[in-house]
C-alpha cells in the first residue's frame, strides 16, 4: 500500500510517498518534493493544479492520500488557495482522500514504538509535516 502524504502551506502541496510492506519502510525518490498552484483565482489554474498532482499520484501508484487538515478559522487559519487545492485533490476520481487532524498525528507520534529519524530520511526539512501525516496513517504493530 503507497500513501502520499501532504501538507498544504500557502501555495504549495508539498507531498511525501511512503509505502509499508514487509515490515519495512520505504521512501521512493519522486520527482517533486511539491506541487504549486499558481494564482488560485482562475480555474484553469486550479484544472492545471488537480492533473498535475493526479497524474503524480498515478506515475508512483499512490492508492491513498492523506492531508494534514488545517483550522478554518483564527489566528492560524490557512488560505483560501489552499482550501481550493484542498478540494481540488479529494475531488480526483479513483483516489482515495482522507484527512487527519494535527492532533492525531502528534498522538501517533508519541505512541508510535517506531523510531524514525527524519534527518535519515533523506527529505527535505520543509517535507517533515507530510512525512508524519503519512507515517502515523500506517497502522504498524
Amino acid at each position: 500500500m503507497k500513501i502520499c502524504g501532504v501538507e498544504i502551506k500557502g501555495d504549495d502541496a508539498i507531498i511525501c510517498v511512503m509505502s509499508y510492506e514487509n515490515q519495512l519502510f520505504d521512501l521512493p525518490h519522486v520527482r517533486v518534493p511539491k506541487v504549486s498552484l499558481q494564482r488560485g483565482t482562475d480555474s484553469e489554474n486550479i484544472r492545471k493544479f488537480q492533473f498535475t498532482f493526479a497524474k503524480l499520484m498515478a506515475d508512483y501508484g499512490v492508492d491513498t492520500v492523506v492531508i494534514k487538515e488545517r483550522m478554518t478559522k483564527g489566528k492560524f487559519a490557512g488560505g483560501s488557495q489552499g482550501f481550493k487545492m484542498e478540494a481540488a485533490i479529494q475531488l480526483i476520481d479513483g483516489l482515495q482522500v482522507e484527512m487527519a487532524r494535527p492532533a492525531d498525528i502528534k498522538e501517533k507520534l508519541k505512541k508510535s514504538q517506531i523510531e524514525i529519524d527524519y534527518r535519515d530520511t533523506g527529505l527535505k526539512q520543509f517535507q517533515q509535516g507530510a512525512f508524519e501525516t503519512a507515517f502515523t496513517h500506517f497502522k504498524v504493530n
